[in-house]
């Protein structure tokens, strides 16, 4: 034979063995009734119909469970036992509800509204951050720029002013003056609407409403303004009022009217004619005077200028 007939001889006996175990495992593919569709019998319930009316009657049971399908009564026990029932709905539903919604919305509510209006009382402190600054009090009359101010005790005094930089704007403030050399404070106003910035302070009837407060002096107040809820030495806060006391102004009371003739000058020398003389000044401005004319003529004389 050839070479190439017995190369062709070899690899087709190799083909032959190797096609031998092609069926050996044929029966992975299953048994053969298992590729077919079997015809469903309309007369049987099939599997999946089965569960199906399982899964339907489970809410049947679970209704006697909860006591939410109700027997049909014949006897005075199944009536007495439908009350029973009836009645334990009935706890079961409104004395829960009573207790989680009645009840529990009245501690929730009312009493939490009963809290919320106690405390409405006290200031809410509200912090800000260092970047705000505290809040402050402009003088608008009298106006800055008409220099000091002098009132007369008796009169009407008006003080007006605006807030500047007060984001927590508090409800009431109090109004005062002060005088340094009696130590005395002035009341003008309590508790005065902050959002009304004006006062009117009426002098006259001062005394009659404070008999126990200090008397007016001739001297210079400070005008203070602060929150009323907070003391007149409270350390400024950021974003709250700060207590003002940047106002100076002078108080002073009237004097009796004398006539010309009853008037004496304290420094004057009634019907004196020579009051200049009697004064250490026009003294001294003589003397230099008579000295200097004095050594004028002597140099003269003596420098044969005379």
């Amino acid at each position: 034979m050839r070479p190439s007939q017995l190369l062709a001889a070899v690899v087709a006996l190799s083909a032959t063995a190797a096609s031998s175990n092609v069926f050996d495992n044929i029966n992975a593919l299953g048994e053969a009734k298992h590729m077919f569709i079997a015809r469903q019998n309309d007369e049987q319930p099939t599997r999946s119909a089965t569960r199906e009316a399982a899964t339907t009657e489970s809410p049947k049971e679970t209704g006697k469970a909860s006591g939410s399908s109700t027997p049909t009564p014949t006897k005075d026990d199944d009536s007495k036992t439908t009350g029973k029932d009836a009645s334990g709905t009935g706890k079961g539903d409104a004395s829960s509800t009573g207790k989680g919604d009645s009840s529990g919305t009245g501690k929730g509510d009312s009493s939490g509204t009963g809290k919320a209006t106690k405390t409405t009382g006290k200031p809410k402190v509200t912090n800000f951050g260092p970047d705000v600054q505290p809040g402050g009090i402009q003088m608008v009359t009298p106006s800055p720029l008409m220099g000091p101010q002098y009132y007369k005790v008796g009169d009407w005094v008006t003080f007006a002013w605006n807030y500047t930089s007060v984001s927590v704007m508090p409800d009431k403030v109090d109004v005062l003056a002060s005088c340094s050399v009696n130590q005395g404070t002035y009341t003008i106003a309590v508790d005065h609407p902050a959002k009304a910035t004006e006062v009117l302070w009426d002098t006259k009837s001062y005394k009659e409403k404070n008999p126990n407060g200090p008397d007016f002096v001739s001297e210079m107040y400070t005008l203070i303004i602060y929150d009323s809820n907070r003391t007149a030495t409270e350390v400024p806060r950021p974003g709250y009022m700060a207590p003002f006391n940047q106002f100076y102004f002078g108080m002073y009371t009237p004097q009796l009217y004398k006539k010309w003739e009853d008037w004496e000058c304290p420094n004057c020398l009634k019907n004196d004619a020579l009051s200049l003389l009697a004064s250490p000044t026009t003294r001294v401005i003589f003397l230099t005077f008579g000295t200097t004319l004095a050594s004028f003529f002597y140099f003269a004389n003596a420098f044969g200028l005379w």
